[in-house]
């Protein structure tokens, strides 16, 4: 990998440890004019578009916690896909990446000036599984 991928990486890692914190010093990583998307949320258009995102947990996510050691970083020019687990717990129910139905995501990166100037996040956002209609084929599936 090149450097500038480490950089990159860099990056990434430490967005996923200041949204654990719930840092607001994350949005010193985004651009002022970045680009956020996230299901059900849309897109939103300027740093502070992260934090209305956030905003729709208020009140349910009780705390999050990606998996570090278990991301995997694809590079590729001005992009970096990270995919990965995460467990917390929201409303009072847990759950964990790879051992219930929610928490794995795939997030999409890029950058300019070294920093990061959109982030896509692909996910299902029923985090707990009370979704119950939408498991067309049961919930005894490997996760």
């Amino acid at each position: 990998m090149e450097s500038n991928d480490q950089e990159k990486i860099k990056i990434a890692r430490e967005y996923f440890m200041r949204a654990d914190q719930g840092r607001p010093d994350i949005l010193e990583l985004f651009n002022e004019d970045a680009e956020v998307y996230f299901p059900k949320f849309g897109f939103g258009f300027g740093r502070n578009s992260f934090l209305e995102m956030v905003k729709g947990f208020e009140g349910t996510l009780e705390c999050i916690q990606h998996d570090y050691d278990r991301l995997t970083f694809i590079p590729s020019a001005d992009y970096l896909v990270v995919e990965g687990t995460s467990q917390g717990r929201m409303s009072g129910k847990s759950w964990a990446g790879g051992k219930t139905p929610g928490g794995r995501f795939c997030n999409v990166f890029k950058f300019r000036d070294g920093r990061i100037s959109s982030l896509h996040i692909y996910l299902d956002p029923d985090y707990t599984g009370e979704d119950e209609a939408r498991f067309r084929w049961g919930r005894n599936r490997h996760w």
